[in-house]
């Protein structure tokens, strides 16, 4: 009877636990699909040197992609490293072989030496994060 008991209970865990995956799913309104046919973020280029700027320099940068998968890529949000840098992307689907852009502005103003800004965009792809980096050396002004 124990042993009964004990089975019944860790199923119903089981499935409790599998109904409010699969809720909590369509809740966050997410679609599943086969990795295989998921949209796949592949950029020109992953990282952008700036070079040698002076400080209070506004640095502006265009990172250009491809949904190289086979359903619509949807970037939900990109995230900078730093205030100081801001992205702006593409709010409405990207088709599929179809080319889009996220524009990158870094204001260098209170920053000095090495730089290195990171862009983390999340999305419908796999993987579900995709980082491009801005790198360059701000040089101090000096003041008289």
């Amino acid at each position: 009877m124990r042993k009964i008991l004990i089975c019944s209970t860790l199923l119903a865990v089981l499935i409790v636990t599998g109904s409010c995956s699969k809720q909590t799913e369509q809740a966050a309104g997410e679609t599943v699909v086969a990795a295989s046919e998921a949209p796949y973020m592949k950029f020109d280029e992953a990282s952008f040197d700036f070079g040698a700027i002076e400080q209070g320099a506004v640095i502006t940068h265009t990172f250009a992609f491809t949904n190289t998968g086979k359903t619509p890529l949807i970037i939900e949000r990109a995230v900078a490293s730093c205030g100081c840098t801001v992205p702006d992307w593409p709010r409405e689907p990207v088709p599929p072989g179809a080319k889009s852009e996220i524009k990158v502005e870094f204001n260098s103003q209170g920053k000095a030496g090495p730089q290195q800004k990171t862009i983390t965009v999340y999305a419908n792809t796999q993987p579900k994060e995709s980082k491009v980096v801005l790198v360059g050396v701000v040089n101090a002004v000096q003041n008289n």
